[in-house]
């Protein structure tokens, strides 16, 4: 990681790096966010589009590095991005198209980046109030999947996702973009299975499994009793014995067709907006 990633202090205060070269150090630095390994290290990923950044900072996180491409410079939103940023002691790069695209991985990219600081929420911190939903997913391995449960967890106003086991990771590109920004606005906690078994015996909530050995239908189920946790297995094998026994309902979802399964993430919009009918009925009965 090179000096200038790292040292965001007071020196750099009023100055934008152009950068044209993609054998740039911070180029590489930026890049290389791509991949796992450094997002854990520097702990800090990207986010793209100017309306995500926007949103992120109004949510109080930590921007380390705002990019922009050259079509950008000089619009008001972006400046007072850059001023921002600067402000909170970050790096504000100015780059050519091609280093926007390399960045990115993008032919046509977006004109403005994020580097952000992680945020995760601890599970011992995690006590769900009455009218809450939470989504647990067990070892969730498509990124597309992930972002999507965010969002639609965002969408559904549930509490937060609890992922449990070794689970893509939700900071990655990919992730993030399927997210459209609910990245920033939904907790994630990361655990795993004993963790998360003991957390729930405390916990004071329902958890409401999807099985394919599920004997109850999940429109029948008291989502009103207790907060819920809606927990969702992996996309090849389910959900295992050691979870599904600790369910307190186990749920499944009829369907008419020739499909036997449903899309991971279809199916924990199809839990979560089912328990929100629920939530909402009994608002309305108040």
């Amino acid at each position: 990681m090179s000096n200038d990633m790292r040292d965001h202090g007071p020196h750099r205060v009023g100055q934008v790096k152009e950068i044209t070269s993609l054998a740039n150090p911070i180029v590489k630095d930026i890049k290389a966010l791509g991949q796992k390994k450094t997002r854990d290290e520097t702990k800090s990923f990207m986010a793209e589009g100017l309306k995500l950044v926007i949103d992120a900072m109004e949510l109080g996180w930590a921007i380390r590095t705002l990019v922009y491409s050259k079509a950008a410079k000089g619009k008001p939103t972006v400046e007072q991005l850059a001023a921002r940023t600067v402000a909170h002691g970050g790096l504000v790069l100015e780059v050519s198209e091609k280093v926007m695209s390399a960045i990115t991985r993008r032919d046509n990219p977006q004109m403005v980046v994020g580097i952000f600081e992680q945020r995760w929420k601890a599970l011992r911190e995690v006590r769900p109030k009455e009218g809450e939903t939470w989504v647990a997913l067990d070892r969730v391995r498509d990124p597309g999947n992930l972002g999507t449960i965010i969002r639609t967890a965002d969408a559904a106003g549930a509490s937060g996702v609890i992922l449990v086991g070794e689970t893509t990771d939700p900071f990655s590109l990919e992730t993030v973009r399927a997210t459209m920004g609910s990245v920033f606005a939904m907790p994630v906690v990361r655990t795993n299975v004993d963790e998360f078994i003991a957390w729930k015996r405390t916990s004071g909530a329902q958890v409401v499994a999807t099985h394919l050995a599920g004997s109850v239908d999940y429109r029948t189920i008291d989502y009103k009793r207790k907060p819920v946790v809606l927990l969702m297995g992996n996309e090849q094998s389910g959900l295992p014995e050691v979870l599904a026994k600790e369910a307190d309902a186990l749920a499944r979802i009829p369907q008419a067709g020739r499909a036997d399964s449903l899309n991971l993430a279809v199916a924990t919009a199809v839990m979560l907006f089912e328990a929100r009918r629920h939530l909402l009925a009994l608002e309305g009965n108040k």
